[in-house]
């Protein structure tokens, strides 16, 4: 099966389909909420679609790939459409991305990242709020020096990214989270201890990205704790499920501490460096 280049046209089913495993499709789906359709800016994206809408590839205009294609059987249509193009990275079913990595001649590149991590969904009825300390408060109440150093860390501890790129990186992802309003803190007596964010939002779902806690501080509760804070905070403006992938058995045990249930895991592949996908020889 072919793919081509997706239209205005084809949205509403494109939409659908990304919905229908909304699971694995969060960022697409946020992106085009955002950005809109082919939109500016590192988030906005094109796709490419089968003929019938049934399987779609979209990718952002900063280099992140997004398969959504159920029963793929020929993944060497992508490297047809995507030749030439600039991939940083690729996220979505884990399958399909080890497919599609493999499809584009990428399965030598350096990564940063290779690895599926598990996937979870919580309706937010269901969401426990753990007791204990600490306050809810906007990034404004931190110094932006803190909350860049707990960024850059973080970076370095999860993604992989390089300790320079990643003390570069943290003070821009902290401005624009606080222009977005979506991160916070949980305060202890004044001070930081912990901070949740979402990485997509849509009207009825969110999906929790960036939590944080310090070193020092973790082994307490307080992962969860800022969590379902948030999580709360979300549900009193009518968001009605949250999603999330875990990293490492500690933080799924924390998920399912505050409600949280299995879903379909993610893969994620990051590059070391932008990979240019060749055309067939």
């Amino acid at each position: 099966m072919t793919l081509r280049a997706a239209t205005a046209d084809d949205l509403p089913a494109l939409t659908a389909l990304l919905r229908r495993y909304e699971a694995t499709s969060m960022f697409p789906l946020s992106n085009l909420a955002g950005a809109g359709w082919n939109g500016g800016g590192p988030y906005g994206m094109r796709f490419w679609v089968t003929g019938d809408v049934s399987g779609a590839i979209g990718l952002t205009n900063g280099g992140m790939l997004h398969p959504q294609w159920p029963g793929a059987a020929d993944w060497a249509a992508a490297r047809a459409v995507l030749a030439g193009a600039e991939v940083a990275g690729v996220i979505g079913p884990a399958g399909q991305v080890t497919a599609l990595v493999a499809a584009l001649g990428l399965g030598k590149a350096g990564r940063e990242m290779d690895r599926a991590e598990s996937g979870f969904v919580l309706d937010l009825n269901n969401l426990i709020i753990p007791e204990g300390p600490g306050v809810l408060a906007a990034l404004e109440a931190v110094d932006a020096g803190v909350l860049a150093a707990w960024r850059a860390t973080y970076l370095t501890e999860v993604t992989g990214t390089p300790p320079d790129r990643a003390a570069r990186q943290a003070p821009a992802d902290i401005e624009r989270w606080r222009t977005a309003k979506s991160h916070y803190v949980l305060l202890e007596a004044g001070v930081p201890v912990a901070m949740s964010g979402f990485n997509a939002v849509l009207p009825d779902v969110v999906q929790v990205g960036g939590v944080y806690v310090p070193p020092d501080l973790r082994g307490r509760g307080r992962a969860r704790r800022v969590v379902a804070l948030h999580l709360a905070e979300a549900r009193a403006r009518g968001i009605g499920r949250a999603r999330l992938f875990a990293v490492n058995d500690q933080a799924a045990r924390a998920y399912r501490a505050i409600g949280f249930g299995p879903a379909d895991p993610v893969g994620l592949v990051l590059f070391a460096d932008p990979q240019q996908v060749q055309a067939w020889d």
